[in-house]
């Protein structure tokens, strides 16, 4: 609270200044909040996001790769507003339940089973964002490790450049050294293998196909270093979001998920980006043809309307739970908004606009269109290095020299600039925290037209900023 003397006096402060003396930004530098202004965004329809100055830009964010539908859908309101007065909250502890939440998991399971060829996911647990999702199947596999009698079994693999959320397993689960930093992590049972993505860590004269090698047998030395005994699961999101829209190489996963089941290891597919149908298909696992034990939900799974995400269990897993249950007893995990009644009809409210407006085959043929028209506009760029992604998961990488493929310097921070450029152009794209990566994650429902002024923005923005960014790069 901000009081104009020490009498109590409130004085008429703006929303920046109260921003400033009230508000704690996630990832955000307290320094410079200081003395530059919050971002506050005041509205929002369809795909235009509009701030508190009046600016509109075209949001090719999906604001945090979440808001698949697109802003203020009446008839997610409608759905919130019926569920509200029907019963406005209820838990699934001891038993209880509710008819919204029993009616989505058989919907989130069916959808795997019909569309990722995944029959083998069997039950869903419910949570509120990513983080905790993660950090549930962080606590499943040291669980059902300890139920099978091997309580030795209990380390993860996870890759350089995940992500997985910010919650202590979360954060120690993602392969970031800047969400680390001064927070004394990572834990030390969790192991990090090499970053899956060519164009920026294949070795000089490496072919992709190499580089794939070189990854497996990276793989490989782990679990021979570690012992395959002591090591409970593998976690892998399919399309690295975060770290910079980071698609794995030609086999990768296949020969991943080979080394797994030969040294009895769960694969975790981290669906929080890739899930209900960012990349074209509704999840990554039937994208990539992945035979997952755990997957992690979220974002999509509401479009953003309300916090909630899923783990989905396969039968491998809760056979055990359900054998040991008599001996073990109750299953003592749970949080007090886990299946809320409101969040699953705004869930179903969700996937019932995703199916009846063909949002899935839409991301895909918009996405393709975007990629195309992203690369055919930027071909010629001096500091655009790679176009990439699937669907409407993008990634445009930036290079100090596309000859080389040398980096900008870390410290430059070009891809923030380019972003805040774009925001004053009209224009909401992401910068990714790892490497010099520009994220396109618009709402599924973005028409061809609107890519189209997507690439017109984001080709001006570019264009604008080639002397700043040859200023950078010969500063390498």
């Amino acid at each position: 609270m901000l009081d104009k003397q020490a009498g109590g006096e409130r004085a008429n402060y703006s929303l920046e200044d109260m921003d400033r003396n009230s508000v704690v930004h996630p990832l955000t530098s307290i320094a410079d909040l200081r003395t530059a202004d919050a971002k506050i965004m005041q509205s929002a329809a369809g795909m235009t996001l509009t701030d508190s100055k009046g600016l509109q830009m075209l949001d090719c964010s999906g604001g945090m790769w979440c808001v698949n539908i697109g802003y203020g859908r009446t008839e997610i309101a409608e759905a919130a507003r019926e569920a509200i007065e029907k019963l406005n909250y209820w838990h699934l502890f001891g038993g209880a339940s509710n008819e919204a939440t029993i009616r989505l998991s058989d919907r989130i399971l069916g959808l795997f089973h019909d569309h990722a060829n995944a029959p083998q996911m069997a039950r869903v647990f419910y949570g509120t964002s990513g983080s905790d999702g993660n950090d549930t199947n962080y606590k499943l596999v040291r669980y059902y490790a300890t139920l099978r009698g091997k309580p030795d079994k209990k380390k993860i693999i996870s890759r350089r450049g995940g992500y997985h959320g910010l919650t202590v397993a979360a954060a120690t689960l993602t392969g970031i050294e800047s969400y680390h930093k001064a927070w004394n992590l990572p834990l030390t049972d969790v192991v990090h293998t090499e970053c899956p993505h060519y164009y920026r860590f294949a070795r000089p004269g490496e072919s992709e196909a190499d580089f794939c090698d070189r990854l497996i047998g990276e793989l490989e030395d782990i679990i021979a270093r570690e012992g395959a005994d002591t090591i409970g699961a593998f976690i892998a999101e399919p399309i690295m979001g975060t770290g910079g829209v980071l698609v794995p190489p030609a086999g990768y996963f296949e020969r991943v998920q080979a080394i797994l089941d030969a040294h009895d290891i769960l694969l975790i597919v981290d669906e929080v980006i890739t899930g209900f149908g960012r990349t074209g298909h509704w999840f990554g696992t039937g994208l990539f043809h992945l035979k997952p034990d755990l997957v992690t939900l979220a974002k999509g799974i509401t479009s953003a309307y309300f916090p909630m995400s899923a783990s989905v269990i396969s039968g491998r897993v809760w056979q055990v739970l359900e054998e040991t249950s008599p001996q073990v007893g109750p299953f003592m995990h749970g949080f007090t908004y886990s299946g809320h009644p409101v969040g699953a009809a705004v869930a179903m409210a969700n996937l019932d606009i995703m199916e009846r407006e063909g949002l899935v085959a839409n991301a895909q043929a918009a996405g393709s269109h975007l990629i195309a028209g992203l690369r055919k506009r930027l071909a010629n760029h001096p500091f655009v290095g790679e176009v990439r992604g699937h669907g409407l998961m993008i990634g445009v990488e930036l290079t100090a020299d596309r000859a080389t493929r040398r980096p900008f310097p870390p410290a430059s921070g070009v891809h923030r600039l380019v972003v805040a450029r774009a925001q004053q152009m009209g224009l909401m794209v992401r910068a990714s925290p790892f490497i010099e990566v520009v994220a396109f994650s618009p709402p599924l429902c973005i028409s061809m037209a609107q890519c189209d002024l997507a690439i017109e923005r984001f080709g001006a923005t570019m264009d604008a900023m080639i002397g700043e960014l040859a200023g950078h790069a010969n500063a390498a």
